[in-house]
Parts: C-alpha cells; structure tokens; sequence
C-alpha cells in the first residue's frame, strides 16, 4: 500500500500538477479509547455488542491491523500518541496525580480549587502531532479527555498544538458521566450537576445493579 501510494503521488507530481492544487488536504478523526481493545468492535469480529457508528468510520476510512497503544495506561499512551515518543522517552510515564499540590483525590476539593485538578503536564514547546498538524495547514480539535497538563500549566491543550479544546482537563473527573464542569479551552464551564466522588456512590437499597 505505501509503494502505490508513492507511486501515485509522483505521478500525480509529475503529470497531473494542477490535481495537486485541486486535491484538498483530508480531515483526520482519530478516536483513543482507554481499556478498549480492538476485538470489543464490530468491524473488528466481535459479535454480541453493536458498535455500527464506529463500523461505519472504518467503512468510509482505513481500518488498522497493526497499531497498538503506547502504553497500559491512560495519561503514558495519550502522552506516547501525542508526542510519537516510546514510553521509556516521553515525559509522562504513569497517571501522576501529583500529590504534593494537597488534596488531589478529593472531588469537593478539585471543585473549589481547580489548581488541584490535573495531571503531570507536557514540556513547553513539546513537538507534539497537533503542532504538526499546525504546521501542515490544519486546524486541530480535541474534545474529551486530555490528562496532558493541569489547568494553568504549559501542558494544556491550547500550548500543546490544539486549537480547540472541549472536555475533561483531568482524567479522574472523567470518571462520571456527570461532571460538575468541563473546559472549553482554558475556561471551565460549569454544569447543573453535583459534585459527586465516582468511587464512593453507591447505588440507592434494594436498587436493580
């Protein structure tokens, strides 16, 4: 497949230069799922959970049988996808909560503080594949979860090469489905939800789990 591709480029190059004028650069989706392995689609064999939005995405693009996650876990494969770095060189090798700021773990806190939200952020200046894409004519989004740089630090979305953000700077509030905020860019924009610590709800007595 690559040697076609070359191939078809030097000819379009060399024969047909005003198709490469004509030829709009095409857009990229590139969906990152934490705990997803690749058989838990459809367009991949499995076969007891409808995943059919996704299966059109592989029908109208390319579908991957060799691309496998930088790393085990969320914030080190984020950090390995973004920079194109293996795990033993990038900056971020575990999801580092980064204690020492004070009470990290609790949601009430996150909430009233946000400088204790966040994970260990990316260098300055870090050549990242959205900063690529930048340079290539792009205008690049990321909507979801970052977990790349606590709000306030060089390693949120906006410094790192993404021109519009949406979504949880710190992947522990990513961990309801109900947050009491989200960003949109550098700004937090807080929702009618309460503020709730996902691992000490329980389920109301005699509720059907």
């Amino acid at each position: 497949m690559k040697k076609t591709t070359l191939l078809v480029g030097i000819l379009c190059a060399a024969s047909l230069s005003s198709c490469q004028k004509e030829k709009s650069k095409p857009n990229v989706i590139y969906i990152l799922m934490d705990d997803m392995g690749y058989g838990d689609l459809q367009c991949y064999g499995q076969e007891k959970i409808e995943t059919p939005n996704i299966d059109r995405l592989k029908d109208n693009g390319i579908k991957l049988t060799q691309h496998y996650s930088g790393s085990p876990v969320s914030a080190p494969s984020r950090c390995v996808l973004t920079t194109g770095l293996h795990s033993g060189h990038a900056q971020i090798r575990a999801n580092d909560p980064m204690s020492s700021r004070g009470a990290v773990s609790s949601h009430d806190s996150m909430f009233i503080h946000p400088e204790l939200e966040g994970q260990y952020p990316l260098k300055a200046g870090t050549m990242t594949i959205g900063r690529m894409m930048q340079n290539a004519g792009y205008t690049t989004g990321c909507f979801g979860k970052w977990g790349l740089g606590y709000p306030g630090s060089e390693g949120v979305p906006n410094k790192q090469g993404i021109d519009r953000f949406y979504g949880y700077n710190c992947q522990r509030q990513a961990h309801t489905y109900y947050p009491p905020f989200l960003y949109k860019n550098d700004q937090r924009v807080y929702l009618s939800n309460q503020v709730r610590d996902p691992h000490q709800t329980k389920l109301d007595e005699g509720a059907d789990p």
